[in-house]
């Protein structure tokens, strides 16, 4: 189904189910893949860096090196994933201080994720005690949230308010300052070392980008775009994956007997006390169910990052003009009753099949789908499976006197849930 809207002069169409989805991003991936010039990217990234760039030359130039940097410095080398490994080493090791007690799982599991993007961006990671990082995490997860904020649509209806001093649309400009500012200092500090030609992290290699293009007028490579593609690539590469597992603990100690499952396949295939590997997911299909019975019930990215069309273009016979922002709704499709039996029933054995093995599904797209798919999809991936499992090895999980939290979910441009306690008892 298609509709179209007019969000303040906007003029907006939204893509709902997983064949009108797939028909634009897929068969019309180029029409489809440019971003709109809301205010609010203007303002924050003028339309450059990588998440919101405009699709062209800097795009391409910049996926490309993206693209590259993940896999030649992260999941693309078997060493990453002993680097993975030794970071859940950090994290259980910090949740085991609690001894059971109730505590939020929120600050060490945003630590931990954001130090594998930081692996690879920065070469380094950052202890769970470094307050200036943490202040910077906390500050990219507020403005998520002020990002979907009624002061965010006015501004990108009526620009003009950007000049009142106060509110929720300030309270983002002034974190966006803070943020960049400390991303500033941080460049500088990590490429004190630097060997041109010779990159260690993503910041060499884009460094070397820019020694390159200094005598090319048409490159897009330059400090300011350096700052804010490090800073999407940080929220894209934590906020995601963060609440991902934060739901998939809360879902764990909510489902006791579901937790229970995937404790007896971890314990049959890796054992009380071997290491999780990577290699084991194909060995492990419930534990894989679960994880994508969480990615589709929990819909972390429901309208996923609005496109636009960079031409006219038709669509079951609706003529959508250049320019137009595109919605994709990415809830509709993981609730999409054509594809999912009972879609509002938290259900992992929908991803087996007969025989007890995993099954893909075809409209099954967290990720989104097209040229402007999230990048970061492998290396999410990976995490997710090798967090989950060092957690549930070591750990029973549960809710601190039958205190079950609230499920409905904290609205921004991701779903996360409500804040929970939660008690992680020693098997």
């Amino acid at each position: 189904m298609i509709f179209s809207l007019d969000l303040g002069g906007i003029s907006t169409v939204v893509l709902n189910g997983y064949d009108v989805v797939k028909e634009c991003l897929v068969h019309q991936s180029e029409i489809f893949a440019d971003r709109p010039c809301l205010p609010l990217f203007k303002k924050m990234t003028k339309m450059g860096g990588l998440l919101n760039a405009r699709y062209g030359r800097g795009w391409v130039d910049h996926r490309r090196l993206a693209v590259n940097s993940f896999r030649y410095f992260g999941y693309g080398q078997k060493s990453f994933e002993s680097k993975i490994l030794e970071e859940t080493k950090f994290f259980i090791d910090a949740v085991e201080t609690y001894k059971g007690r109730p505590f939020d799982f929120k600050q060490l599991i945003t630590n931990a994720v954001s130090n594998i993007t930081n692996l690879i961006i920065f070469g380094e990671r950052f202890t769970y005690e470094d307050t200036d990082f943490q202040h910077m995490i906390e500050l990219f997860s507020e403005n998520v949230e002020l990002a979907a904020s009624a002061s965010v649509f006015l501004y990108n209806a009526f620009p003009w308010i950007g000049i009142l001093p106060f509110g929720k649309l300030q309270q983002l400009f002034r974190n966006a300052d803070v943020v960049y500012e400390f991303l500033s200092r941080l460049i500088e500090k990590v490429s004190v070392n630097r060997k041109p030609q010779l990159p260690q992290h993503f910041v060499d290699a884009y460094l070397d980008e820019m020694d390159q293009g200094q005598n090319d007028p048409s490159s897009t490579f330059s400090k300011e775009n350096l700052i804010f593609s490090v800073g999407e690539l940080i929220i894209a590469g934590t906020e995601t994956t963060t609440n991902v597992l934060r739901w998939a603990i809360l879902f764990m100690a909510l489902y006791p007997n579901i937790q229970g499952q995937v404790q007896k396949e971890i314990d049959l295939i890796m054992g009380p006390s071997g290491k999780p590997s990577w290699d084991d997911k194909c060995k492990m299909p419930y534990t894989e169910a679960v994880l994508h019975e969480v990615l589709r019930f929990c819909n972390i990215v429901p309208l996923g990052i609005f496109h636009a069309t960079s031409e006219d273009t038709v669509v079951r016979g609706y003529s959508i003009p250049k320019g137009t922002t595109v919605i994709t709704n990415l809830y509709s499709v993981h609730f999409d009753e054509k594809y999912w039996r009972d879609p509002e029933i938290f259900y992992p054995e929908r991803f087996l099949d007969s025989s007890g093995y995993f099954a893909k599904k075809e409209a099954f797209i967290p990720f989104s789908l097209g040229r402007r798919h999230c990048l970061g999809e492998q290396l999410a991936r990976m995490e997710m499976f090798l967090f989950f499992t060092a957690l549930l090895q070591r750990f029973h999980l549960h809710f601190p006197h039958e205190l079950v939290p609230h499920l409905k979910p904290r609205l921004g441009m991701t779903l996360q849930p409500q804040a929970y306690l939660i008690c992680a008892e020693r098997r």
